[in-house]
């Protein structure tokens, strides 16, 4: 009998970054292309290319660990409304997940964002220094020596 951790590891991703509550992200994420049926319909097939759509926003909440159940939710204001997203961590559908930039934050939950509007809304940014992780190697590379 296998242990559910051996079940459950071939689905998580290796070549996620180091994320954290407050991080300005951007999330790559694969939207199928949809094709038309016999009847009209237009249904989402594997046949032709997805898509990439990029979802950019703050990180409001981490949940249920690093693990295959793992998620966050993101937080972007859109023409003056609120949207939140929240990705499963180890999706197949996304593709890349980028770190723009770091907050300092002193919750693990940062809800109340949520009622902050404008200037009040806004973070302390931190110093960051993105890294890049390479698709070959699944290893941080530096980004000096490039």
């Amino acid at each position: 009998m296998q242990n559910t951790s051996e079940i459950t590891k071939q689905y998580l991703k290796t070549n996620l970054p180091k994320m954290k509550v407050g991080d300005i992200i951007k999330v790559h994420q694969k939207i199928p292309a949809p094709s038309q049926d016999a009847k009209g319909k237009k249904t989402a097939s594997k046949k032709e290319g997805a898509r990439i759509q990029v979802f950019e926003g703050i990180i409001l909440a981490m949940k249920h660990g690093q693990g295959v159940s793992g998620s966050f939710t993101v937080r972007r204001v859109i023409a003056g409304v609120g949207v939140e997203r929240i990705f499963p961590l180890h999706s197949p559908a996304i593709e890349k997940i980028e770190i723009v930039g770091r907050s300092k934050t002193r919750r693990a939950k940062l809800y109340y964002l949520r009622n902050r509007v404008g200037k009040k809304a806004k973070l302390k940014r931190t110093a960051f220094v993105p890294e890049t992780i390479s698709p070959e190697t699944e290893e941080p590379a530096d980004v000096a020596s490039e």
